[in-house]
């Protein structure tokens, strides 16, 4: 059975669009951010947090919150270079729907839905550094990267940054570039500005940081979070210090081990040409074992499968029969020297969760059992995740017709990096109430989801007894609880019959309807070969999938590319089912996620050209279908 409400105005669905949004939100409610102090200029100090009024009651069925916690501003030393100015404090305040000063162009920028929560995660490279270039008292004003850095001309600040990441890349630092004092001062100020933004209840921040190790071009970064500050380190590690991320998770244990409560959160394996979840270690020779794979699983239960440099779920090569493997590709290395990669294996989400079967089927355990979330990655302290309200990754790129363009005299290879860029994602997080501990815990629990920008919402269970009746009523997520497991979990012994999965999904209010739900199941057969294979659960319309391939039919395209306008004439405002695995075999381990898909919506870049009167380029879709992407389930057999 699947439910399926088209988005129009109608009586007659009303109260089942209401049953079906009471069950999916579980009694969600985006409360309005308590009002917050007005952004802050970089000299200005985050004022205190007034206590947080009539706090909500924590809903036991948990509630669905959406935020982001990579976020860099001024403080980042490429975000510095490319001209943001804007704070941490400037963040939390455009987080909460505030204006702030647009650091590329003047003017204000503001978020048209406000977030749940945010974090600004800077990187811990360089911390501080970049922004005494500009203090004409330090000695670091007088050096000729300043110039580079200090300079009016934003391509020349572009290749100042290009030049500085490509020796980072290449293990060359100058002393000059590190002050560990400095970097602690700069740490205690993000924490102070964290905690001054926080308003339990209304509006979650936590204190984080970005180690940005980058070995030859190739992206090993990862976000760090922390659960709350009561216990933190006086100074974040550097990936200056080591690029191995076991140095990283090591660091990690040392603080839980003194008392801290701290996750890290992997991306953009896509620009890793196959480092990301490569099963050898990071001297490329030994490889991995038990012990690695349980520190890396003990420090790592999330990765960010989207953001503004491309999704990383799959990839065409890896999954030819996926049609939908292709979205939002950025296909270069961690660098502004536009290189393509070369490996795809080691660099994708869902052959890592394919890998983790395979490991943890050697008795090695799984250290690729992650969770999904989105992120934007911003580095002008306002997030980019609303594609109609787009203000790119850089400072410079605030101006639209940078991003979509180029700027004179900037190489071809850059300007095609920034149009390729996508609006940047969103995390998602099923929790009690909008804290720090529950928001964390969800996190920790993998009770998580990630969206290409958009704030669908989506439930998933997994049991041995659901049924079409536990989609009447308003019991289907107290049944998914009670009988069955949420996203992020392990299948419970199994009862001699497939497993069963609840799906219930909503569209954002400010996009499009949804085209449809998906399962995307991966497994191990008896001889240890690893498989893939896409469901198509749940749709809209009276669309039938095709006899002889199994294929559903596309949705449909509303998109006018002339004025970048869409209508939501197809598609359904809800979906939901119940699917009962056809092909189980209780002896293959398997690994089950959700992507929900919209019907097609225009592209930044082409509400971009309408506005600036040019045709959208050629090498740019004028449409994308957004999504979002649950947390796995997985099973694993007896015995």
């Amino acid at each position: 059975m699947q439910l399926e409400l088209i988005d129009r105005p109608s009586s007659g669905v009303a109260a089942a669009t209401l049953l079906l949004v009471s069950v999916l939100a579980g009694g969600c409610s985006r409360e309005a951010p308590a009002p917050a102090a007005p952004a802050a200029s970089a000299a200005t100090e985050a004022p205190a947090s007034p206590a947080a009024p009539d706090r909500p009651a924590a809903n036991p069925e948990r509630n669905a919150y959406f935020g982001d916690v990579h976020v860099h501003t001024g403080w980042s030393f490429d975000a510095f270079t490319n001209g943001s100015r804007a704070t941490p404090t400037d963040a939390y305040a455009w987080a909460q729907g505030q204006e702030i000063t647009n650091s590329g162009m003047g003017g204000k920028i503001q978020i048209q839905t406000p977030l749940d929560f945010y974090m600004v995660a800077e990187h811990a490279e360089f911390m501080g550094v970049f922004n005494q270039m500009s203090n004409p008292e330090s000695p670091l004003s007088k050096t000729e990267l300043a110039k580079g850095v200090n300079s009016p001309d934003p391509v020349v600040r572009m290749q100042t940054f290009a030049g500085v990441l490509r020796d980072m890349s290449a293990g060359k630092v100058d002393p000059m570039l590190t002050d560990p004092a400095l970097a602690s001062t700069v740490w205690a100020e993000i924490v102070k500005a964290a905690d001054a933004a926080y308003r339990p209840g209304h509006f979650t921040t936590f204190a984080g940081f970005e180690w940005t190790a980058n070995p030859q071009k190739r992206n090993l970064h990862r976000v760090v979070v922390f659960r709350d500050t009561a216990k933190l380190p006086d100074m974040v590690l550097s990936a200056l210090e080591s690029e191995d991320p076991e140095t990283l998770w090591k660091w990690m244990d040392e603080l839980r081990a003194k008392g801290s409560t701290l996750l890290a959160i992997p991306h953009n394996g896509n620009a890793s040409d196959g480092r990301m979840f490569e099963t050898v270690r990071f001297d490329g020779k030994q490889p991995i074992d038990a012990a690695y794979n349980a520190m890396r699983a003990r420090n790592e239960p999330l990765y960010e499968i989207t953001q503004i440099k491309g999704t990383s779920e799959t990839h065409p090569d890896l999954s030819p029969n996926d049609e939908f493997a292709g979205f939002e590709q950025w296909d270069y290395t961690l660098s502004a020297d536009y290189e393509r990669p070369k490996h795809r294996r080691g660099s994708f989400a869902r052959q890592a969760l394919l890998e983790g079967l395979s490991q943890e089927a050697t008795g090695n355990g799984n250290p690729f059992k992650y969770g999904f979330i989105g992120d934007t990655d911003t580095h002008n302290a306002a997030g980019s995740n609303e594609e109609f309200n787009y203000t790119g990754k850089f400072a410079f790129e605030n101006d639209a017709s940078h991003r979509l363009k180029g700027m004179e005299g900037q190489p071809a290879g850059q300007v095609r990096q920034v149009q390729e860029f996508s609006s940047g994602g969103l995390a998602g997080v099923w929790a009690e109430a909008n804290t720090r501990e529950s928001i964390f815990d969800a996190m920790q629990r993998r009770e998580t989801f990630g969206t290409s920008g958009t704030m669908i919402k989506v439930r998933f269970f997994g049991g041995w007894d659901f049924t079409d009746a536990d989609l009447k009523g308003a019991g289907a997520v107290r049944a998914g609880y009670a009988r069955g497991v949420p996203m992020g979990s392990d299948l419970k012994a199994p009862s001699g019959k497939a497993p069963s999965f609840l799906v219930m999904a909503s569209k954002d209010p400010k996009s499009g309807n949804l085209d449809r739900v998906q399962i995307v199941k991966g497994w191990l057969d008896a001889s240890g070969k690893q498989h893939e294979t896409v469901y198509d659960v749940a749709w809209s319309g009276d669309r039938k999938p095709d006899p002889k391939t199994g294929k559903l039919p596309p949705v449909g395209d509303t998109v006018d590319a002339a004025t970048a306008q869409y209508t939501n004439t197809i598609g359904a405002a809800e979906l939901a089912t119940v699917w009962t695995d056809p092909d189980f075999d209780p002896a293959e381990r398997a690994f089950y996620y959700v992507r929900v898909l919209e019907i097609p919506t225009p592209r930044w870049s082409t509400i971009d050209a309408v506005r600036l009167g040019v045709p959208v380029p050629k090498v740019l879709p004028v449409s994308i279908q957004e999504r979002g992407w649950t947390s796995p389930i997985w099973y694993t057999p007896t015995g």
